[in-house]
């Protein structure tokens, strides 16, 4: 019997015309699930863990520290894992500003 998987719990601690900040608690085994990112975002963990990222090109775990933010660009389509074993999150910043406003 295969079982659900835990789902990542997102609050949304603001938006406006500019940006989406976003705040993402993971218990073990938790994920986001499967989505692609309409904007460039930045993302900071607010814990030490170990990040599971699922791709079209397969999986990578990476130890992240509370703090190392980092960013990416917006359309790879993916899914974010708690590979760790305690509690992990992370705050995500989507900037919607336009490339023109840059």
């Amino acid at each position: 019997m295969r079982h659900q998987p835990l789902s990542a719990e997102p609050t949304r601690q603001l938006e406006d015309d500019k940006v989406i900040v976003t705040r993402w608690d993971f218990a073990p085994g938790a994920e986001t699930g499967w989505h692609r990112h309409p904007h460039d975002y930045i993302v900071i963990p607010l814990v030490d863990g170990v990040m599971r990222l699922q791709t079209a090109e397969g999986c990578h775990d990476s130890e992240v520290k509370a703090g190392a933010t980092y960013r990416r660009q917006a359309g790879v389509e993916h899914n974010v894992i708690n590979a760790g074993e305690g509690h992990f999150a992370f705050v995500e910043i989507e900037l919607k500003a336009s490339r023109e406003e840059k």
